[in-house]
Formats: C-alpha cells, sequence, structure tokens
C-alpha cells in the first residue's frame, strides 16, 4: 500500500480525525446550549486543535511544527477534561460522553504519534524546547 504524500495540512489524518462538528452539534441544543461559558470554552478548545495543526504545518521548522502539535495535544486535554464537566452536572448523558472522549482521546494519541515521529526524526537537542 502505498502512501500518499502529504503536501497539505489538510492530507494530515490527524488534522482530517477533527472532533469539530460534533462538539458543535452537540452544544447547540440542550442545557449545554445555555451555559455559555462551558459552551464556548469546549468549542474553542475543539477549534484550537485542527487550528494549531494547521498552522504549525504552514510554519518554516520543525521545531514550531512541533511547538503547534503540543498545543494542540494540550487543547484535546482540555477538551477531556470540559466533556467530563458537562458530564458530571448532567449537561451530557453517559454514551455521549464516552463517544466524544473516545474520539478526542484518540485524537490526542495520534498527535502523540506524530509528535514522536517528529521527535525521532530530528537531530539531537532540536526536538524538544
Amino acid at each position: 500500500m502505498e502512501r500518499k504524500k502529504i503536501e497539505t495540512f489538510e492530507d494530515l489524518k490527524v488534522w482530517q480525525k477533527g472532533i469539530v462538528k460534533q462538539i458543535y452539534l452537540r452544544t447547540k441544543e440542550g442545557k449545554l446550549s445555555r451555559d455559555f461559558g462551558l459552551r464556548d470554552q469546549l468549542r474553542r478548545a475543539t477549534v484550537s486543535i485542527p487550528t494549531n495543526i494547521a498552522e504549525g504545518f504552514e510554519r518554516y521548522s520543525r521545531k514550531e511544527y512541533l511547538n503547534f502539535l503540543n498545543i494542540a495535544k494540550g487543547s484535546a486535554g482540555e477538551v477531556r477534561s470540559l466533556l467530563r464537566v458537562a458530564l458530571e452536572v448532567g449537561y451530557l448523558d453517559q454514551p455521549t460522553y464516552t463517544q466524544l472522549s473516545n474520539q478526542a482521546m484518540e485524537l490526542s494519541r495520534m498527535l502523540s504519534n506524530q509528535i514522536q515521529s517528529i521527535n525521532q526524526s530530528m537531530p539531537f537537542g532540536q526536538g524538544k524546547g
């Protein structure tokens, strides 16, 4: 099986995997739609993931790309945390929480793999920092 050449950030599986649409659909109805603070923070954190992947990809250095991937990974953690809050206050039912949380966790794992791959391909001392 031949791999497709990555030419744009849209070609990246980790960018394509985004959960923005699912989060927006879940936050436009019900109790969560009326909690403007939590809803907006969840949306911002979710949008931050693919946006940081794209911004980092468009930079001219691997080190900068790596930095933006780390920010995206942090945002994936923020999404999971905010989803947990939404569950605990009764805005999400357990199945919806589990589905969205699992998607965010999978995205986080994909980001970890991308980060590790870049770290392994960079000369010593240039990967972190």
